[in-house]
């Protein structure tokens, strides 16, 4: 292949450019440690190379480099800008080069996922994820050496820096930038490639946040952030169309979440709502690219345009799906983030949204939940708002609203990836009790005699000190460990029931990867079940727990709505 006079040249983390089979959850598999996962395994279900173009750039990038990249386009020529494959960074990387940008989104591997890893099985900070982000940028800066680009990190990862502050010298990066840059990129990569930052335009610095989650301003000449007025974040107006292909045909439809939770970044950010034409443009540059199934990026599909006290704008979300759907080359569609009330509370919309989806035994809706705890005084404490517009008491308890909701869902063929956290602040045993109970109750549940469809993933909430210190090892106590292997119980069953069912490729490849992720599901679940017992958790106690009525519920149910 030819080399180019290439003046910015975009990477994206390599674990964001796999696809990972398609199958779901699989995304998260860079998280788990490297020592736990054999790397032929790990390969496998990494899936082929991500495709390239004939000039040695990547054909599919993650959806944040497309954003990027169609900023510098709107005041650069294409010739000066380079998506790059990986495997191809000579092509790009030359002595013309001026900027290499990379974005990234769990580098140091300290991620929620990623260190939830490390509090069950402790040691090192040795995630997959962790050794890709390495391997990468040793081949950058293989390719870099003795050229005069300047090497800029961004992306949502970049806060794992501010944290480890330690890990950055041996990465050699001259830059690290915080925050939203869709209207100021062009403007940002002039000035450092010619050595003078605007001190009006940018700060030298990051935005961290104290205790009690408010902002804190730290200044340090390696990082950039954006303006902290009016400037902090850019308009509607000013985010470009994506002009080529991103990863799984992603699409972005609002950004911010407005629901208000305590331990969550995304919900200080201003509500902007993509209107339908923009939406259908990205589809449609996604279709022109071969994906037929756009993802729908928003952290609360549900607050599209939603109307007071979190009531969701059915229409806007009837609209929002139709034009999807008649946009010509779509065959099916998800969302990527959505809270479990909504479900519970309207259960027509979801049969209407499925209906215009398509939804079925054969299509099934995925849709990530944060649904964090099955505590009653957690969600009243650190996520008021989730349940909104019901409320904790006056429309049943947290777990019976999550219940109703995974019913309506899984009715109408919708399928949520929950998370739950351990660790929160304020939290007691019982309020961890309170979670095994809801995962117990939801994995024996049943709608029309199919069993309820969810995963749900643990995380554990790791003080950044704890971070800091490398004080990692057993971090959970033996109830929140209790936590874990409820979880873990239920995704044993689930990676048997589906492991065959959603991969994707030749027979070959689905026998394959159906078969370990149906025996990776067993086998993880006795070496958390191991750990537990080693650190004296009931296993017996945590089987059972909250299962007395669950039988008398799905009774009830089926004859209540018969």
């Amino acid at each position: 292949m030819s080399r180019y006079m290439t003046k910015y040249v975009l990477i994206s983390d390599s674990t964001l450019s796999y696809s990972y089979r398609d199958f779901p959850l699989l995304d998260f598999l860079p998280c788990a440690p490297g020592d736990k996962i054999p790397a032929r395994v790990y390969k496998f279900l990494k899936g082929p190379a991500p495709d390239v173009l004939s000039n040695g750039e990547a054909k599919y990038a993650p959806y944040a480099i497309r954003k990027i990249e169609a900023s510098l386009l709107r005041d650069n020529p294409r010739k000066d800008i380079a998506v790059a494959h990986e495997d191809y960074l000579a092509n790009f990387i030359t002595d013309d080069t001026e900027i290499i940008g990379i974005s990234t989104m769990d580098p140091l591997g300290i991620g929620p996922t990623t260190m939830s890893y490390v509090a069950l099985f402790g040691g090192d900070l040795d995630s997959w994820v962790r050794r890709e982000w390495d391997a990468l940028l040793e081949k950058v800066n293989k390719v870099r050496h003795g050229k005069k680009a300047k090497l800029v990190v961004g992306g949502p990862g970049v806060w794992e820096f501010t944290i480890l502050r330690e890990e950055i010298e041996k990465y050699h990066f001259d830059y690290i930038v915080q925050g939203e840059m869709d209207d100021t990129i062009s403007e940002l990569f002039r000035e450092i490639s010619e050595g003078n930052i605007d001190k009006k335009m940018f700060y030298q610095g990051y935005m961290t946040y104290d205790d009690k989650f408010r902002k804190v301003l730290k200044n340090d000449d390696l990082f950039i952030a954006r303006g902290v007025s009016e400037r902090a974040y850019p308009s509607l107006e000013e985010i470009p169309d994506i002009v080529r292909p991103s990863m799984k045909g992603m699409v972005e439809i609002m950004r911010g979440c407005g629901v208000g939770c305590d331990f969550c970044e995304v919900t200080l950010r201003p509500l902007r709502y993509y209107p339908l034409d923009k939406i259908k443009r990205e589809i449609e540059v996604n279709v022109a690219g071969g994906n037929d199934h756009p993802w729908l990026q928003t952290d609360e599909i549900f607050e599209y345009k939603h109307e007071k006290m979190f009531t969701p704008n059915q229409d806007a979300l009837t609209d929002l799906f139709k034009t999807i759907m008649n946009t010509k080359g779509v065959t099916t569609t998800n969302p990527t983030h959505g809270r479990i009330s909504i479900p519970a509370a309207f259960p027509d919309l979801i049969k209407k949204l499925s209906d215009i989806m398509k939804a079925g035994p054969n299509n099934w809706i995925g849709i990530q939940t944060g649904v964090e705890t099955g505590s009653d005084s957690l969600a009243l404490k650190h996520m008021p708002n989730k349940t909104m517009p019901l409320k904790i008491g006056a429309d049943g308890s947290f777990q019976e609203i999550v219940w109703e909701g995974v019913y309506n869902e899984t009715k109408y063929y919708w399928r949520s990836a929950f998370t739950i956290q351990v660790g929160q602040e304020q939290e007691t045993e019982e309020d961890n009790w309170d979670s095994i109970a809801m995962i117990n109750r939801l994995s024996n549940s049943y709608v029309n005699g199919r069993p309820f469809e969810f995963t749900v993933t643990p995380l554990v909430n790791v003080p950044l000190g704890r971070i800091k210190s490398r004080n990692l090892n057993m971090m959970l106590d033996p109830v929140q460990l209790g936590v874990y292997y409820a979880s873990y119980r239920h995704l044993a069953k689930m990676s048997i029931r589906d492991g065959f069912r959603n991969t994707s490729g030749n027979p070959f490849t689905k026998v394959g990867t159906g078969s370990i992720i149906s025996l990776g599901g067993e086998l993880m679940l006795r070496v958390v079940e191991k750990v537990a017992k080693r650190n004296g958790v009931d296993i017996e106690k945590v089987k059972k727990y909250g299962m007395e009525n669950v039988s008398e519920i799905n009774t009830l149910n089926t004859m209540s709505r018969a």
